[in-house]
């Protein structure tokens, strides 16, 4: 059975200095950030997440996620065909589930269920 993808949702990008990032991010967007937390600070890019993580691993490269109906079915997909656990799912906060595997080939593969994402109109 083949996982069904619902589209991109989130990048966010492991940073070793937030406040640098998050100016840089905000210079360049012309914006500020929409949350500003010394954990976590999101950008809404046309509807899309735009994240800086200060305790993610700099190594993994940026985090990218896909939105799915289940983050634990899809990583259970994904671990099916090959891939090891990276993240566990768990809320992060406000019913967003997130969790990530490392696939066969390196890559880090994120999922995320979002019951607040809308795409732009």
């Amino acid at each position: 059975m083949a996982l069904e993808l619902q589209g991109l949702r989130t990048v966010i990008y492991p940073v070793a200095d937030l406040a640098a990032a998050t100016l840089w991010w905000s210079t360049l967007l012309g914006r500020e950030p929409y949350f500003d937390q010394p954990f976590y600070v999101g950008f809404d890019v046309a509807g899309y997440e735009l994240g800086l993580l200060p305790e993610a691993s700099p190594a993994d490269g940026a985090l990218t996620y896909w939105g799915v109906e289940s983050v634990q079915e899809a990583m259970d997909a994904a671990i099916a065909v090959g891939a090891v656990e990276h993240v566990a799912a768990s809320d992060v906060g406000d019913g967003i589930i997130t969790g990530s595997v490392l696939n066969a080939t390196g890559n880090v593969v994120g999922f995320i269920r979002n019951p607040h994402f809308r795409l732009p109109s």
